[in-house]
């Protein structure tokens, strides 16, 4: 017997996973996953097994990425808003052999496999499908008992890179169980302490590693309840309707939620709810205070990164008592200040923060790169005399909006290639609603006719996804630059911050 029908006989009346037009109890998460698992078992997916899966929020995205798993494939997350030269790369990159993807993304995740020469795409969903997509029911027809003796292949995540093209990482041992064969993987994720909290909400793009884990809790046999794009007031009732017990949001989430108003908030059920964790930006102190005093103490923040997962963690009492921290390091790691000597900074120290993995795993990209069993995620920080950890500042230049990371390098490759500008640097400055934005500075290339909002926005959304460029642009004569030539990106952050009083903004 499968996993899922097993789920369904213990729960007969609960269902096993929904979205905003589907709900499928576990025999019907059953039937769709067979014929899709012994299809996957007998493709030729290469030595690496990689499956692209290219899609938005749904039922059906589980269930593709639990498909994978089962079949012992690697399920390689795309980002869904990508255009299809970027999906192209990830799909070359990952070795993928094959794209599993809804009807929205077939016509973009046909472009992207024609260009790197992937076979097949499979999609699901009604309505027509272009030339070169065959329909997941067609390509999908044996529903035996699938064989479970295979050993699980972990997940593929791909991270923005400061050179501007994206790095593959596998999904890091912290967040995955493992197991000999995949009955042994299931029984691992039964028993998981997270797991056992119950039904789960997924309110981010599944292809980042955070609800991602929304298959670890339906594998493990927890029902999940996913949305298509967070809306504060359907997260309430969607809390309440489903009663459910455990939800990953990332500041902005918590920010959106607090705005409403007070009456929609007292009213809210919440009352099911176990296990809230905090994940992705740095949260402003006034927000999680107010969060914790809503929902109580059950507010945990992880701070990590999708190449290690959580390296650290804090709940709602000890948060309480050093406000901002993001907690204490957790096994297999440990937190130190590295000083400027090299060695272990006093407790205090403000500097560049490193973990010692115990495992020896470190970080490890596709690519072949390895940190090593010490590591930095390149914030910086400051810890106490009991190992809690702050984060006061970062050295990359990576800005963090909304929950989301964006890297100015990817930007500044596209915008550059304008034929109206010159020269280029983007930088992130605060915001109160997203944590940060991307702000660009442009050097025109001809000062009288400079380029418009409409003029960059159209050039650069052929080359690269939206949510990638700058919100904020503004003209400049010049970038400023240290004595030995390097852009000084703190003189850029303190000029784009003070907007249009010291700037002219490009309309």
């Amino acid at each position: 017997m499968t996993f899922a029908a097993a789920v369904g006989r213990k729960k007969p009346l609960e269902f096993a996973v929904r979205d905003d037009e589907h709900m499928l109890t576990w025999q019907e998460a059953d039937d769709w996953l067979r014929p899709v698992v012994n299809m996957l078992q007998a493709a030729d997916l290469g030595p690496y097994k990689r499956v692209a899966i290219v899609a938005g929020n749904s039922a059906h995205t589980l269930l593709a990425y639990v498909a994978c798993t089962l079949a012992g494939a690697s399920a390689v997350a795309v980002n869904s808003h990508l255009t299809d030269s970027e999906i192209a790369f990830i799909l070359e990159d990952s070795q993928s052999r094959m794209v599993l993807c809804d009807r929205d993304r077939a016509f973009v995740a046909a472009e992207a496999a024609r260009a790197s020469e992937v076979s097949t795409v499979a999609a699901w969903g009604d309505g027509r499908l272009p030339t070169g997509v065959v329909a997941i029911s067609d390509l999908c027809t044996d529903s035996r008992e699938p064989r479970t003796h295979l050993a699980p292949s972990r997940p593929l995540v791909y991270t923005s890179g400061t050179t501007g093209r994206p790095k593959g990482v596998e999904l890091p041992h912290t967040s995955w169980v493992g197991g000999l064969d995949i009955d042994e993987h299931q029984k691992r994720l039964g028993e998981d302490a997270m797991i056992s909290h119950g039904r789960h909400l997924v309110v981010g793009p599944m292809y980042h590693s955070g609800p991602l884990a929304s298959t670890r809790f339906f594998t493990g046999g927890a029902s999940v309840t996913i949305l298509d794009k967070f809306d504060a007031a359907a997260l309430l009732e969607t809390i309440g309707r489903d009663r459910i017990k455990s939800v990953f949001m990332v500041p902005t989430h918590f920010q959106r939620l607090l705005a409403l108003p007070e009456e929609k908030r007292r009213s809210a059920d919440l009352s099911s709810l176990e296990f809230v964790l905090q994940v992705g930006a740095k949260c402003p102190v006034r927000v999680k205070e107010a969060m914790i005093d809503w929902l109580g103490p059950i507010v945990w923040e992880s701070y990590g990164a999708s190449e290690v997962g959580t390296t650290c963690m804090i709940s709602s009492g000890e948060w309480l008592e050093r406000p901002g921290s993001v907690g204490r390091a957790i096994e297999p790691f440990h937190a130190f200040i590295r000083g400027a000597d090299g060695r272990h900074a006093p407790p205090g120290t403000e500097g560049p923060l490193w973990f010692r993995d115990d495992s020896g795993h470190g970080i490890r990209y596709t690519s072949g790169y390895f940190s090593g069993p010490e590591f930095t995620l390149g914030e910086i920080g400051r810890m106490d005399d009991d190992g809690y950890v702050w984060i006061t500042d970062r050295e990359s230049d990576m800005v963090v909006s909304g929950g989301v990371n964006i890297y100015p390098a990817e930007a500044e490759q596209v915008l550059i290639q304008h034929p109206l500008v010159s020269d280029v640097a983007c930088v992130g400055i605060p915001d109160e609603a997203m944590g940060e934005t991307l702000a660009a500075l442009v050097v025109a290339e001809n000062a009288l006719e400079p380029p418009t909002l409409l003029d960059i926005e159209v050039f650069s959304r052929r080359l690269v996804a939206g949510y990638k460029l700058p919100k904020l642009t503004y003209l400049v004569d010049d970038l400023p630059r240290t004595p030995v030539g390097k852009l000084d990106k703190r003189a850029m952050r303190a000029l784009a911050a003070r907007g249009s009083a010291a700037l002219t903004p490009v309309n």
